[in-house]
């Protein structure tokens, strides 16, 4: 019996997804526009220079899936990978709707969202928490970027005691406070009685964003929270926990799947200590098991933020550890590298972009192919079905056949 690794670089497109128009993202492409920053030495920083170097990612096939997406030129010489690209069928370009539809549950219903007004919540939603949360009143009440409306709020946050409402593209109320003056479990509870307000809105997550004052900064800390409505049907984690398979799910994959079948979860902060926790997983995960990573600082620290070259280094540091994983697998093992939607560092605003997904995946025993473009993400977690000898998932044609 083998195991599967599923890891999602966090927002890492490859290019326009064919319905780009209808979210207004045509031309949008994460890897495409970070390596042409970074062939023009915009990309550059204290950490790196020059043209992107994803050496181990090349091989597997990255810039040839990228190339079978836009056209740009690739060569496809002694790849040793399982490479290709997925289309999302979900009508949301947001992070559940992703990684439900990469284990087999695309999202097609539509999210509630909040108007781009200002307030864009609802009267009676803010006044419900302020009782609730015998708050003195709220901060912000916007679309807004978690860390500019932070530096913009933090100060008055702290005098009044009103925590920041923010919103985003996405379905999302987001709550912002500081980790002392507020309290932390003071956010949580507040978060909670705000995922039970949102549901008549089809609101997808409640996220409680502490943050803290370092170096005479506001940054965020490592203990933020997702309240996320469960997947509306069996997923691949569900259908391994009903053959009593163990998942392992490493950073927010658990609070993205509202805690459903979601295993032996592992949490660390920053992409290394999440790649770390991964290699540790790999040492003990049982024959048969799952070993699910989200990688989120390529979406919250560099795509959102608009870092190119954050985003160009982190890719770098990613690629540079690769070897470290590979050698680790057992002869049956596969690991598949994806990710949940694009957010494209070089696109104005702040929010996700609408954009085909990498599926690269490995494995010692596994025959390196062009799997071509797929019609859902669904194909991964069929393919993971399919690999780990379960029934298949509803969803999904595996390219492993």
């Amino acid at each position: 019996m083998s195991r599967a690794l599923l890891l999602v670089l966090d927002s890492f497109g490859l290019g326009e997804a064919k319905d780009a128009a209808l979210f207004g993202d045509v031309g949008a492409d994460t890897f495409g526009h970070i390596l042409d920053a970074a062939e023009a030495g915009h990309a550059d920083n204290d950490q790196r220079s020059g043209p992107l170097r994803l050496p181990n990612l090349k091989k597997l096939g990255l810039f040839a899936a990228h190339s079978a997406n836009t056209g740009r030129p690739a060569s496809n010489a002694k790849l040793t990978g399982l490479y290709g690209y997925a289309q999302e069928q979900s009508k949301g370009k947001d992070t559940p709707s992703g990684h439900w539809e990469m284990t087999g549950v695309p999202v097609l219903f539509d999210w509630g969202y909040f108007p781009k007004t200002e307030p864009c919540f609802p009267q009676s939603l803010t006044n419900a928490l302020i009782e609730k949360g015998n708050l003195p009143g709220i901060l912000g009440n916007c679309h807004a970027s978690g860390t500019e409306i932070i530096e913009r709020l933090g100060a008055e946050h702290i005098e009044s005691g009103k925590p920041i409402f923010y919103t985003s593209a996405d379905s999302v109320l987001q709550i912002a406070a500081h980790e002392e003056s507020f309290g932390l479990q003071r956010l949580y509870d507040l978060c909670n009685e705000a995922r039970i307000l949102v549901d008549d809105l089809e609101i997808g997550r409640v996220i409680a964003r502490p943050f803290a004052i370092v170096n005479g900064k506001y940054e965020r800390t490592a203990n933020r929270k997702d309240l996320a409505v469960p997947p509306p049907e069996p997923t691949l984690l569900d259908c391994l926990a009903k053959q009593s398979r163990q998942v392992i799910s490493i950073g927010k994959i658990g609070d993205i799947f509202s805690h459903q079948s979601t295993g032996q979860e592992i949490k660390a902060n920053g992409n290394m200590a999440l790649f770390d926790a991964t290699l540790k997983a790999v040492q003990s995960a049982p024959e048969g098991s799952l070993i699910f990573t989200n990688f989120v600082d390529f979406d919250q620290s560099y795509g959102h933020r608009r870092d190119v070259a954050g985003y160009a280094n982190a890719l770098e540091e990613f690629d540079h550890r690769l070897p470290e994983l590979l050698e680790l697998l057992q002869d049956d093992d596969l690991v598949i590298m994806t990710a949940d939607h694009g957010c494209d560092p070089t696109w104005p605003g702040s929010d996700h972009t609408r954009e085909v997904v990498p599926v690269i995946g490995y494995g010692k025993n596994t025959p390196p192919k062009n799997i071509g473009e797929r019609s859902s993400f669904a194909d991964i977690g069929q393919s993971i079905a399919s690999h780990l000898s379960i029934p298949p998932l509803t969803n999904g044609t595996s390219f492993l056949e």
